[in-house]
């Protein structure tokens, strides 16, 4: 924990600036029209597995004993999955209410 409190500190304006990348990202999603939802989910798809390779390669090249990483790691694989998951099968719904019913 005090190796968490000691990097917060050394880098606070990198936490600064990912805070405020969050309050930006959420009032731009906002704005965002509906017409617009299903390209910006595959645009969402393509950067969730950008994240899962990046955190298989973290994982990959840090220290087995280095617990945090390997956790942080593994966190980004799981959500990153999910999302992509989770993109797909609202994309396809989506796209199912514009093909012609039978």
């Amino acid at each position: 924990m005090k190796e968490l409190i000691e990097f917060i500190n050394n880098n606070l304006q990198i936490v600064y600036i990912i805070i405020l990348a969050i309050f930006v990202g959420i009032e731009v999603i906002k704005s965002i029209p509906a017409v617009l939802h299903t390209p910006l989910m595959s645009g969402a798809n393509a950067l969730s597995g950008v994240v899962i390779v990046g955190a298989i390669l973290v994982m990959l090249h840090s220290n087995p004993t280095d617990y945090l990483a390997l956790g942080l790691g593994f966190t980004a694989v799981v959500l990153g999955v999910l999302n992509v998951v989770g993109g797909f099968a609202v994309t396809n719904r989506m796209l199912e209410m514009f093909k012609k019913k039978k």
